[in-house]
C-alpha cells in the first residue's frame, strides 16, 4: 500500500462516510496496511456489537468501546445497519485490491491488508444523538 494507491481509494471510502454521517481518516501502515479510523458519527457501533453478542452466545466480557473490527468476521459482530455500513466500508477499501491467499498452507497473497478502528484507546468514537 502507498500513499499514492490511498489517495485514489480515499474518495470512495470519504463518500461512504459522509453518505452514513461519519467522520474518519485514512493512513497507510507499514506500507502494507490501509488503516481506517472513524472518530465520531451518529451509528453505536458498541451497542450494536454488544447486542448481536448477546443474541448470538458470544461472550461480551471484554468488549470495549475501542473497537478494532475483523474484515473477515464483521458479519457476525455486527448486525443490521451497522453490518451493512462497515460491509460498504471494507467494500470501498478494498477496490482494486486482490487475495490470491491459501490460509490452509500459510500462503497469503494479497494487494495489501485493511484495518479499521471504531475509536482508539486515547479518543474514544464519539457518538452524536
Amino acid at each position: 500500500m502507498t500513499q499514492e494507491k490511498k489517495a485514489k481509494i480515499a474518495p470512495q471510502v470519504k463518500s461512504v462516510l459522509k453518505k452514513h454521517g461519519l467522520k474518519g481518516s485514512l493512513s497507510v501502515d507499514n506500507h502494507s496496511t490501509l488503516v481506517l479510523k472513524i472518530s465520531e458519527g451518529s451509528i453505536d457501533f458498541y451497542e450494536n456489537l454488544l447486542e448481536t453478542a448477546k443474541e448470538t452466545g458470544q461472550d461480551a466480557q471484554y468488549i470495549t468501546k475501542d473497537i478494532d473490527v475483523n474484515p473477515y468476521w464483521y458479519h457476525k459482530h455486527f448486525s443490521g445497519y451497522p453490518m451493512e455500513v462497515v460491509g460498504e466500508l471494507i467494500a470501498a477499501m478494498n477496490n482494486g485490491n486482490h487475495d490470491r491467499s491459501i490460509p490452509q498452507v500459510d500462503y497469503f497473497d494479497v494487494g495489501w491488508y485493511i484495518s479499521i478502528h471504531i475509536g482508539t484507546y486515547k479518543k474514544p468514537y464519539l457518538l452524536e444523538l
